[in-house]
């Protein structure tokens, strides 16, 4: 009996080990991808993700930021996929040793959103740099994210292209806000302002007020979105084989046409261009 009731008792012990672990294991079964606002708040996260948890049982946590934010927390190892749009920046990243290798995953544009009243004049021009000079001018209220994402990049980008050094020249008619893409668009329909946005988040933004589309489909509006794994060789804690699953599937032909399935009101709102 007594040799019995060890077999027992230590069967017993496995079984608890087990169901301790079991659940600790599946919780591993996750990542963590830093990413850009704007493929949170347009919802495309929402749309895309379950496909690829329903497909693998990995479970992907977002943590959305600006992209300059996004890529220090790929530096600092705290996650394990950058998803974001900055093209330059990433390459940095990527140069520096803290990102394996970038891949181009889809694109879409820019688009300067404008009160109706259009105190600027600049409604329907497709010239960026004119119209950004034109609102300095006329000092029309403009608001910017100021949080170093990769929406405020391209904007700084553009006040260089219209040769407005904007630090310099800014006045009370410019508001930094520092503020994430959707809130940003808040403040410029509080402020009747003008603001540069990713056409994806101005899409799935519903508190328009008198904003709409004042310039649209210049070139330089182009906006191109990379993925890339963080180093694990910097950072060992990184999941390699699930981040690069979760790359794979994103740039594979399941991944691709998933984003493009993905619409608001009938328009789509990304555009897959991975090529091998």
């Amino acid at each position: 009996m007594g040799m019995i009731f060890k077999l027992v008792a230590a069967a017993a012990v496995c079984l608890v080990a087990l169901a301790i672990t079991a659940p600790a294991l599946a919780q591993q079964r996750f990542i963590t991808v830093a990413s850009t606002t704007s493929t949170e708040q347009s919802g495309l996260f929402g749309y895309l993700l379950p496909v690829f948890e329903k497909k693998t049982g990995i479970r992907v946590r977002v943590v959305a930021v600006g992209t300059g934010q996004a890529l220090d927390i790929g530096r600092r190892g705290d996650a394990d996929v950058v998803f974001v749009h900055a093209r330059p920046l990433e390459e940095k990243f990527v140069a520096e040793g803290f990102g394996v290798r970038r891949f181009e995953v889809m694109y879409n544009d820019f688009v300067l959103i404008g009160p109706r009243a259009d105190a600027a004049k600049v409604r329907d021009t497709r010239d960026i740099a004119a119209a950004l000079a034109a609102i300095k001018s006329a000092q029309a209220p403009f608001v910017s994210r100021g949080d170093k994402s990769g929406t405020h990049f391209a904007e700084l980008a553009l006040w260089k292209a219209a040769g407005i050094d904007i630090v310099k020249d800014k006045g009370l008619w410019y508001r930094d806000t520092g503020q994430g893409m959707g809130p940003a668009l808040n403040s410029a329909a509080a402020m009747n302002a003008y603001i540069l946005s990713d056409r994806a988040t101005w899409l799935s933004f519903r508190n328009r007020a008198g904003l709409v589309i004042a310039v649209e489909g210049d070139s330089r509006l182009f906006n191109q979105y990379g993925i890339m794994l963080v180093n694990p060789q910097k950072h060992p804690s990184v999941k390699r084989e699930l981040g690069q699953q979760f790359i794979d599937w994103v740039i594979s032909p399941e991944g691709q046409k998933s984003i493009a399935a993905y619409r608001i009101g009938g328009e789509q709102l990304f555009f897959p261009n991975y090529r091998r």
